[in-house]
């Protein structure tokens, strides 16, 4: 009967605490919200600005481990976090606008950086936070 509850019980064990962490993902993603409320860019198209507001009800971390797709419509490309990016273009960072971490209600300014001008047209964005939530943005330039 030991042995039984000895190779039992762990892997009850482990079951249980992969539920917990499964259910734990699950409800951080059912909290996790964004949405792209707003772009603009400068006259030369060198830099690209994007706003985006967390509109869930949990604090969003590690906002430089997102991923960001940006390019004309039907051509984008991933583009690398500055502290990927060894330098070079194009390379995206972000400041907090209104709040010292990105909590609810609060809005990041992202700010897409091109060596030189990508040229006019209309600009899919689709930024999304590392649980997997993304919003998607068309605009045009």
């Amino acid at each position: 009967m030991i042995f039984v509850f000895n190779s039992v019980y762990p892997m009850i064990n482990r079951s249980g605490q992969a539920m917990t962490s499964m259910a734990d993902q699950v409800d951080q993603r059912m909290k996790s919200r964004i949405s792209i409320v707003h772009a603009a860019n400068t006259a030369n198209r060198t830099s690209v600005y994007l706003w985006i507001k967390n509109v869930g009800t949990q604090r969003i971390l590690a906002v430089e481990e997102s991923d960001l797709f940006f390019g004309q419509e039907d051509n984008f490309d991933r583009i690398a976090h500055e502290g990927d990016a060894g330098g070079t273009y194009p390379r995206w960072s972000f400041d907090i606008e209104n709040d010292t971490e990105w909590q609810t209600s609060a809005t990041i300014k992202v700010t897409i950086l091109f060596s030189s001008d990508p040229g006019a047209g209309t600009y899919f964005a689709k930024f999304i936070i590392p649980n997997g939530i993304f919003d998607e943005f068309y605009f045009s330039m």
